[in-house]
């Protein structure tokens, strides 16, 4: 029984010359549709008939013609290769035509502060394509989880799936002019030791910051903060809401900044080398929907700007 599937599974053009005969009457005509010899058809019939163990056409010296057996496995047949051709036709468009439904996942905090823009403004240029959006800081397994693409903020390399580093991001230090009001924005990058700092991530910790210039100057800095998070979409509601001065990515802060509900200080001072990276599932070619939104991403993501003109987005394009 299992040899047998498996021979009528490798058949698939023996089932479609079979279905051609039927469908013009002879098998010349059939043959020269499949641009085929007469003989490689009939050879093609004789495999099937052979394969199924049922005779499918009658034969004589003159004609063949379908037996009963024959019209019976003829309607299934076309109806299936209809639909096997229409699947195949869909797939092909899956690579070329952006249409369908995108499901990506990426931080909560990156998810919540920079995505909505984003998502936007991909839906306005690709209205075809829905999305559904998985925040979540726990890392999905892409293939476990019907994910077409993942942003991963960091982190080591997943095996098994291509990254693309779409970003290199900064983190600064920003305040609400209310923390300001109350204390004086320091002057150096020592005067933050009588702030109160909200830092996010356990890992930067008391063991201190490396910070900076964009310039070549590097500085450390030992820091205790006030107010240690998870992440950095809390760490960013704290500094809105005056509890000190938070250690944000630029992404996440700058629909903030351009609201005047935040101000960077100690600019341009920041840590940096935090990549962002686009992951997918590796070993064959990307649909087009998460093509053009990888894509419409990195392009989101190719300026740093603050100003109220560009409120969305703030980072660095490292290219491929």
């Amino acid at each position: 029984m299992v040899a047998r599937s498996e021979t009528f599974r490798g058949g698939l053009e023996d089932v479609r010359a079979f279905c051609a005969v039927v469908d013009l009457g002879t098998v010349t005509a059939a043959a020269a549709s499949l641009q085929e010899t007469k003989g490689s058809v009939s050879r093609r019939i004789s495999r099937l008939e052979q394969a199924l163990g049922a005779r499918l056409m009658a034969r004589t010296s003159r004609a063949v013609s379908p037996t009963a057996e024959g019209l019976a496995f003829y309607a299934k047949a076309q109806a299936s290769l209809t639909l096997l051709d229409e699947a195949a036709e869909t797939a092909r468009d899956a690579r070329t035509v952006p249409a369908g439904h995108l499901r990506i996942t990426t931080s909560i905090d990156f998810g919540i502060e920079v995505m909505p823009e984003i998502v936007a403004s991909f839906r306005e240029a690709y209205p075809q394509i829905t999305v559904e959006m998985l925040n979540t800081d726990a890392r999905l397994d892409l293939a476990a989880n019907r994910i077409d693409l993942a942003l991963r903020l960091g982190g080591a390399e997943e095996t098994g799936y291509r990254a693309l580093v779409l970003a290199t991001l900064a983190v600064g230090f920003y305040a609400a002019p209310r923390y300001l009001l109350r204390r004086p924005a320091p002057t150096d990058l020592a005067g933050l030791r009588d702030h109160d700092l909200i830092l996010a991530r356990e890992r930067f910790g008391t063991g201190g910051l490396a910070l900076t210039d964009g310039q070549g100057r590097t500085e450390p800095l030992a820091v205790t903060p006030a107010i240690r998070v998870s992440d950095f979409a809390t760490a960013h509601r704290l500094t809105l809401a005056g509890a000190g001065i938070g250690h944000l990515p630029s992404l996440v802060a700058a629909r903030a900044v351009a609201a005047g509900q935040i101000v960077r200080v100690l600019s341009p001072w920041a840590t940096r080398g935090a990549h962002l990276r686009a992951v997918t599932l590796a070993g064959r070619e990307l649909p087009a929907r998460v093509q053009v939104f990888r894509e419409h991403v990195r392009g989101a993501l190719t300026t740093c700007d603050e100003s109220p003109a560009r409120p969305i987005i703030c980072a660095t394009n490292t290219g491929n």
